[in-house]
């Protein structure tokens, strides 16, 4: 290679790698703001007809609709969670010391381990320098919850404001940001490279939509459940059902906790009733609403959707509960399409061998 050639391919290394580095910062922001533009661009060019061409107004006008439907939500769910701390810690404080340092007569009939979980407490009530060593250890922990709990919500409120300033571009400038998306697979790929892209697109389009919409569907159904049975903190519950929606246990933690809670209530009418609403009517709908959403592609599996919402928090913080499994069912279609393409080139292979 000549030393010109040469400088020519370190320099532009170089650039890609400077590049690279200062948007690090903002790699998940922008890939989730691209999903969220992708997904919701019809809607944009509604939009955009509507206002008579106008991209400006438009960009505007949809990059408010998201801030009323992601940013309010979620400073509602950081004050009401806040809310929500502070009132579990008063009543924490209010039973411990209305209690008479005897555990309750039910915890003793728990099989297997009530009878033993009773005399720890027991023992532990006469033991003031037990319970100080036990109040200590459980005082970090709880503080580091708290403070990772509280530092998740705050990140997730800064991750998506900076996703509405971004998309507020990708919706202005996204024609051209097409366009060349499009130009370049060609020159990468040729014909597969268009194919590949707009498979990528239908797909975040049909995940997003599903799990977004799915877990939206069983939120408000579990809203309905927890106001008619009179459950405190109703809408930060629901929030709870909105996001544990991805794991597969998620829910019921939720409605289940609001079961006992009612049950410890001396409601036992409302807890049944909450027990059959969390097992016919939010838990169920996971079986209506996803495949009816996601009925134009493989449906993605609970694992990989389960790992996604996992590895994506890890990786990506707040936003990566969205983020993660969209890359894996991306990951995914992009796999079966390729082992597809395979297949095809196989067989075509073997009948031009067969026929000469």
């Amino acid at each position: 290679m000549a030393p010109r050639r040469t400088a020519q391919v370190a320099i532009t290394a170089l650039l890609l790698l400077g590049c690279a580095f200062v948007l690090s910062p903002f790699f998940a922001a922008i890939l989730f703001a691209g999903t969220v533009c992708i997904t919701s661009w019809p809607l944009y060019r509604f939009l955009h007809r509507r206002l008579r061409g106008r991209d400006g107004l438009a960009a505007i006008t949809m990059t408010l609709l998201l801030t009323a439907l992601l940013l309010v939500p979620m400073v509602g769910l950081a004050a009401s969670l806040t809310d929500a701390v502070t009132e579990l810690v008063e009543q924490v404080r209010a039973l411990i010391e209305a209690s008479d340092g005897r555990p309750p007569a039910w915890l003793k009939e728990i099989p297997l381990v009530g009878a033993d979980v009773d005399a720890y407490i027991r023992k532990l009530t006469h033991s003031q320098l037990e319970m100080r060593k036990l109040g200590l250890q459980a005082v970090e922990p709880a503080r580091k919850f708290a403070l990772g709990l509280g530092a998740l919500v705050g990140q997730g409120l800064l991750q998506i404001t900076l996703v509405l300033f971004i998309v507020f571009f990708l919706y202005r400038d996204g024609a051209r940001i097409s366009e060349l998306l499009e130009t370049a697979a060609d020159r990468l790929a040729g014909e597969l490279g268009g194919s590949l892209l707009e498979l990528a697109s239908n797909t975040v389009k049909a995940v997003m939509i599903g799990i977004v919409g799915t877990a939206a569907a069983q939120a408000l159904v579990a809203l309905v459940g927890f106001l008619i049975a009179g459950v405190p903190g109703a809408l930060l519950m629901a929030a709870g059902i909105f996001f544990l929606s991805m794991v597969p246990i998620g829910p019921p933690l939720i409605w289940g906790g609001a079961a006992f809670w009612l049950y410890q209530q001396d409601q036992q009418g409302w807890a049944i009733f909450m027990v059959l609403w969390g097992l016919l009517a939010i838990s169920s709908v996971d079986n209506f609403v996803k495949p009816m959403l996601i009925s134009r592609t493989a449906s993605l599996p609970i694992l990989l959707i389960a790992l996604g919402a996992f590895g994506g928090v890890l990786a990506f913080g707040f936003i990566g509960l969205f983020l993660g499994p969209t890359f894996l069912a991306l990951g995914q279609a992009l796999f079966l399409a390729w082992t597809a393409s395979k297949s095809v080139t196989v067989a075509d292979n073997s009948e031009e061998e067969a026929q000469a």
